[in-house]
């Protein structure tokens, strides 16, 4: 009787002991889950089940062999839980919500598989070292391991390199970066490589073990913002001050060549054929590197041509000029005819207006060159020979197109009679050739003819009325004729006093 009163005992906490230990495991899942948001699936139910069948036989007391294989099959499924907890814990709430690092899902199935290849040894060499045949099997697999390991080390080696990448974050996605003499784009940092995209829409294929082994250049860390250089070499005869002005007038100008910080412009070398200069410029995003590159090289060559300095050829090159230019006497001829039409100049003497030609400058600009900028001081004004170029100005933060210039158009009137700043800006359409008449020129012919000064103030006189919307009629109003008479009183002292007459 009490051997039955035991055996119904025991078969009584046996059971309690399944259902305790199935039910306490599967809470403590739920529980991190609510709590902490760790995923538990089907294999950590059928771990909590195995469990409870474990630690029911242990209590009922069986000895069988193959308790030890239940045994084992616990311990290998515990691993769901520590994977489970590396994921949340480790993946998720450290790198990727902390630092900010996205981990590849297959890096963490490559982790989840080494822990689980870890335990599964551990369970191989303790539980069952007794068994011969197992060590052989072990013995076999440690041979194909080595065999796995040969094959697949440039494999791990961009695994953990591609760890490192996203650990370290040196470049992220969207980056330019200088791999060896190449400038890429990085489009994909994946578990295994870096794939990289070049302004000539060519893809490199880099492994990661690659990547962190070398020297890194970020061209967008930590902004966008960073300088270039290009290299100019000019005659030996051109001061350096003269040279340094040019280049940084050209650069500055440039489009995509940002205001701030400054272009530079440095004395580098004193080579064979030219002394060598270097101009430091900064620029934004580098995927417009060509562009912005040309466009710089292209405003050097026009403002150095203006400046009448000149980019040397190599000593050894023989150069043989067989196309004559054009005679400066046609310009000369083409300008005097331009401004005779000019009602500004209506009061001068052909032999006046000649010299006023003759003493002017003669300039190349490129496209996208401003001949004038809006606001800026000047003392000239500009004969539009050949080409093209647009009039706009600044209103309310944008810049609106409100003129086109072509051959025979003169602008920059005012700033020559007056030295008012400029009112519009004048760029290049295309190539443009245009002369430069200055202020030292043109007081010297009104000093010869001072009557121009009465006349050329009724004429500056009557257009700015016009600009006020008052049309010249038959007959002006008492009032109208007063504030003409006001303006040019106001312009001939103005004159006067600009041309210290």
């Amino acid at each position: 009787m009490f051997n039955a009163v035991s055996e119904a005992e025991r078969d009584a906490i046996t059971v309690i002991v399944f259902i305790g230990t199935f039910f306490v495991a599967v809470g403590i899942g739920r529980s991190l889950k609510r709590s902490a948001g760790v995923r538990l699936g089907l294999l950590f139910r059928l771990f909590s089940l195995i469990l409870a069948f474990y630690a029911a036989i242990a209590v009922y007391g069986v000895h069988a062999s193959w308790r030890h294989h239940v045994g084992a099959v616990v311990i290998l499924l515990s691993t769901v839980l520590v994977v489970a907890l590396i994921n949340r814990y480790v993946w998720d709430l450290y790198f990727e919500k902390k630092r900010q690092t996205p981990i590849p899902h297959f890096l963490r199935e490559v982790v989840g598989g080494i822990i689980f290849l870890i335990v599964l040894l551990f369970v191989l060499s303790y539980g069952y070292h007794a068994e011969t045949q197992l060590k052989g099997l072990l013995a076999g697999s440690g041979v194909v391991a080595i065999i796995l390991g040969f094959a697949g080390q440039n494999l791990f080696a961009g695994i953990i390199g591609g760890i490192s990448i996203q650990i370290n974050r040196p470049y992220k996605v969207g980056d330019w970066l200088q791999v060896h003499e190449r400038f890429a784009e990085v489009m994909e940092i994946n578990w295994r490589s870096t794939r990289l995209r070049t302004n000539d829409n060519i893809y490199l294929d880099i492994p990661n073990n690659e990547m962190v082994s070398h020297e890194i250049v970020n061209l967008h860390y930590p902004t966008e913002v960073h300088a270039m250089r290009i290299r100019v070499g000019v005659e030996y005869k051109n001061p350096p001050t003269l040279v340094k002005d040019a280049l940084f007038r050209a650069a500055s100008t440039a489009d995509g060549v940002l205001a701030q910080p400054k272009t530079k412009v440095f004395l580098v070398d004193f080579a064979e054929s030219a002394v060598i200069y270097e101009i430091k410029y900064y620029m934004g995003n580098h995927s417009r590197i060509n562009e912005i590159n040309d466009a710089v090289r292209t405003n050097v060559w026009y403002e150095l041509k203006r400046q009448g300095i000149t980019i040397p050829f190599p000593i050894r090159t023989l150069q043989v000029e067989r196309k004559a230019a054009r005679p400066i006497q046609e310009d000369q001829t083409e300008a005097l005819s331009i401004l005779r039409e000019e009602p500004l100049f209506g009061c001068l003497s052909d032999e006046q207006l000649n010299h006023l030609v003759k003493q002017a400058r003669l300039n190349y600009f490129g496209r996208g060159e401003p001949v004038i900028e809006e606001g800026a001081a000047g003392d000239s004004m500009f004969v539009l020979l050949r080409g093209a170029a647009n009039v706009s100005i600044s209103k309310n933060g944008s810049t609106i197109q409100v003129a086109t210039l072509g051959a025979g158009d003169c602008f920059g009137e005012m700033s020559l009679l007056t030295g008012e700043p400029r009112s519009a800006t004048v760029r290049a359409d295309g190539d443009c050739y245009v002369m430069e008449i200055g202020k030292p020129v043109m007081a010297e012919v009104l000093r010869g003819a001072p009557g121009c000064l009465e006349q050329l103030s009724e004429l500056l006189a009557q257009r700015k009325m016009e600009t006020e919307g008052i049309v010249k009629e038959a007959k002006l109003t008492d009032e109208q004729a007063l504030k003409e008479r006001q303006y040019s009183a106001t312009f001939l002292h103005r004159l006067r006093t600009f041309f210290q007459l």
